[in-house]
């Protein structure tokens, strides 16, 4: 049996099945993105809630795993030279599952390299914005009495929306076919209208291709199923 006691985070949250990759997460739209991709390779895994409401992510125990107290992470117990691999950051996770598996990467170099540009900018800009009009919409800067910075966020939104709409013109998925450029994505557009509640705001519905490329995405087993792994205990 793999022995992963010597990663402390393994203390916090046991192993009951240490030969599987260990995930540590909340299903939040950056934690979807790798239970997704696990789900989508049906790769056999483990599932940890983090319970990022309670600050469990600034843990020593997940802080010794991850050095910037962010979820997701993963433990591989079968790395790359045969060795258990702790690995952070949702892109880089993406990647390296991708690589492992063989599956949602283009073979082809040109579009292998189109891939990684719209994977790095969901991670740079995708994410970051989202995420920071959802504090103002949802969480404590919709107390701020001051609008231009909420303005500022939904300018911005509108404007990466439009990036990706006309990327989808005319294709299903983000390059031709589905991919980890999509499995990025994927949470952080559902977001939106789910759990931010920002469709008025920013006319959601403006962007049709956008829209559709979400239902297809939704429409996914695996998609369905990994936006709510890990679930919080009862």
């Amino acid at each position: 049996m793999t022995d992963l006691s010597s990663f402390p985070i393994t203390q916090r949250w046991p192993a009951s099945h240490p030969d599987r990759i260990q995930l540590y997460a909340t299903p939040t739209p950056n934690g979807v993105k790798v239970s997704i991709m696990l789900e989508e390779t049906a790769a056999a895994y483990e599932p940890h809630f983090v319970d990022i409401s309670n600050n469990e992510s600034k843990d020593p125990a997940f802080v010794a795993l991850n050095p910037n107290g962010r979820i997701p992470a993963i433990i591989d117990p079968a790395g790359p030279d045969g060795n258990p691999l702790a690995l952070w950051e949702s892109g880089a996770i993406l990647l390296y599952l991708a690589e492992k598996t063989g599956q949602f990467m283009p073979v082809d170099p040109a579009r292998r390299y189109d891939t990684l540009a719209w994977v790095f900018f969901q991670m740079s800009a995708i994410g970051p914005i989202f995420g920071q009009l959802g504090f103002f919409l949802r969480f404590g800067g919709k107390d701020f009495e001051d609008k231009r910075p909420r303005q500022r966020f939904v300018d911005e939104t509108k404007r990466l929306l439009g990036v990706l709409d006309r990327q989808l013109e005319g294709r299903d998925w983000i390059v031709d076919d589905y991919s980890i450029a999509d499995i990025a994505t994927i949470g952080w557009v559902n977001a939106l209208g789910a759990f931010y509640a920002a469709g008025a705001i920013l006319g959601l519905d403006d962007y049709a291709n956008v829209q559709a490329w979400l239902d297809r995405a939704l429409a996914r087993p695996a998609v369905q199923r990994g936006l709510h792994i890990p679930a919080k205990p009862a």
